[in-house]
């Protein structure tokens, strides 16, 4: 998969291509943490590269990008830069420089009325929930130890044998169901092997007594841009554009007209209302890197992949989410960065206090910016209530769980979020290995990030996605879907039955 060249304008066997016809060697798809760091790697390792990156929306960062409201600044949720790789954490660096901050985490849980201390504290846990309820929590474990389900298909089976029934029904199940929209016995075992990981109750036990914490999801700090997650990503936008690369807003790849096994044309239309809107491109291209939703991309191919494919593509599934950000006249109405809310009387799910994240994050340091976060389904009853609504439950909620008062709740915002999470149902691991088998007969295309290959990672795991599928361009024989931060990063990784450099070295010539 190489990079043929720097052709500017339109390729020569094309004399009576449209005037809207243009050349793009390397073609990116979406401008998030994956497609950026796509476009920033190639430039690093090919100075003579002009990447092209089409976005369909009109901000960069993707699920990761900072809205700014009244100079107030919030995430899609809250985003945490950590990783256990150093390239990444170097680039970051670099990228950003003094504006990336280390933060200290601060995050509970709330449920029945109580705060729960998260990473769990055994004295704060034994007090909030009594001798005689911790008693049957290491009861039930024994007993699932002794009697553990045989197989672990799903999320419940794999939680119960690691923790118990009854720690599942507490803290396990209700925010859950909550996030995903569907009971624990639906939802693939591979959704907790990878978020929950390592941990056990024995182990969770130990840390609460010991201080000691090895889980990558518990970390005790991790950094964070000055102005938000967007600051990073506008930070790599601008070091493109000044390596000559071209970031195209409120632009939408449509098709992908292919012939044989290489992707050959790229159909885009712009979407925003800068005078463009309706307007379509055709670009010729040499390679093709997307980060698009995995579903939409397979249904863009022109001609389409084989039916089983398109099936598969057509059955993958996925959460959405809308934030309510509201401005209260106080400073701090709780220290957290975020909350858990695993209570089922309110719909909220998870509360972010921004300025907990940073100071800068709110336009007026006597005021706060507090996030609160639904999940949902495009088109459901949450998704389809009014903004005045919406803000009016998050005022209540709020409330209820006596976090802020009606009376210090001076404005409000609220932004929805289509496909911010890929779901992991009982038959996504099937569905999902049918599409990569195909993928891996494309010549010079490759797909990568959270929805790129509809894999509920972070952003280390999808900047690392796009930087192998860089190196790819030029050369490189990398399995993007064999990457698994899981690793260790030290070890080698196989590659289509050939051994690759160790994954620490895969991005390091770009550096």
């Amino acid at each position: 998969m190489n990079l043929a060249g720097n052709r500017v304008g339109l390729p020569d066997h094309c004399p009576n291509a449209p005037a809207s016809s243009l050349s793009a060697p390397l073609a990116i798809i979406g401008a998030g943490p994956a497609g950026l760091t796509a476009g920033y790697v190639a430039m690093r390792r090919n100075p003579t590269t002009r990447p092209l990156l089409l976005e369909a929306s009109d901000q960069v960062g993707g699920i990761a990008r900072t809205i700014i409201y009244k100079g107030n600044r919030f995430d899609i949720g809250g985003h945490r830069f950590f990783t256990t790789v150093p390239e990444i954490d170097a680039m970051w660096r670099e990228v950003l420089g003094a504006d990336f901050l280390e933060v200290e985490r601060l995050s509970r849980i709330y449920y029945r009325g109580k705060f729960y201390s998260y990473p769990l504290q055994l004295t704060n846990a034994l007090v909030n929930l009594g001798l005689r309820e911790s008693i049957h929590i290491i009861l039930s474990y024994l007993k699932w130890q002794l009697r553990p389900h045989p197989i672990e298909e799903n999320f419940e089976q794999w939680v119960i044998n690691r923790f118990g029934g009854r720690l599942f029904l507490h803290f396990f199940q209700s925010y859950t169901e909550k996030v995903w929209g569907l009971p624990c016995s639906e939802i693939h075992s591979g959704w907790a092997a990878q978020r929950i990981k390592n941990l056990s109750l024995l182990k969770a036990v130990w840390n609460a007594m010991t201080g000691a914490n090895d889980t990558a999801s518990l970390i005790d700090s991790f950094h964070y841009p000055r102005l938000g997650p967007g600051m990073m990503w506008e930070a790599f936008r601008d070091r493109i554009i000044e390596g000559g690369g071209q970031v195209v807003m409120n632009c939408a790849a449509e098709r992908l007209i292919r012939k044989g096994n290489r992707v050959v044309e790229l159909h885009a239309s712009f979407t925003g209302s800068l005078g463009k809107h309706g307007q379509n491109r055709q670009y010729f291209v040499d390679n093709v890197i997307s980060s698009m939703p995995l579903k939409n991309v397979v249904l863009a191919f022109d001609p389409p992949p084989p039916k089983h494919v398109v099936d598969a593509a057509r059955r993958l599934r996925y959460r959405d989410f809308l934030i309510v950000t509201l401005i209260l006249d106080e400073p701090d109405p709780f220290p957290d960065n975020w909350i858990y809310v695993h209570s089922g009387e309110v719909k909220v799910g998870r509360i972010q206090n921004f300025r907990a994240w940073s100071n800068d994050m709110v336009a007026d340091p006597r005021m706060a910016s507090i996030g609160m976060e639904y999940f949902c389904h495009e088109g459901d009853g949450l998704w389809n209530s009014t903004d005045s609504d919406l803000i009016d439950l998050a005022t209540s909620e709020l409330e209820a769980l006596k976090l802020g008062h009606r009376s210090k709740i001076i404005d409000g915002c609220v932004v929805r979020q289509p496909k911010a999470y890929p779901v992991y149902d009982a038959t996504y691991q099937e569905t999902v290995k049918a599409i990569e088998i195909w993928m891996h007969t494309l010549e010079n295309f490759q797909t990568v990030g959270r929805n790129g290959m509809h894999r509920y990672n972070n952003q280390d795991h999808s900047m690392l996605t796009g930087a192998l599928a860089a190196q790819n361009v030029f050369g490189g024989n990398h399995d993007i879907w064999n990457v698994n931060l899981d690793r260790s990063y030290h070890e080698e990784l196989v590659v289509r039955g050939k051994r690759a450099a160790p994954a620490t070295a895969l991005i390091d010539s770009a550096l």
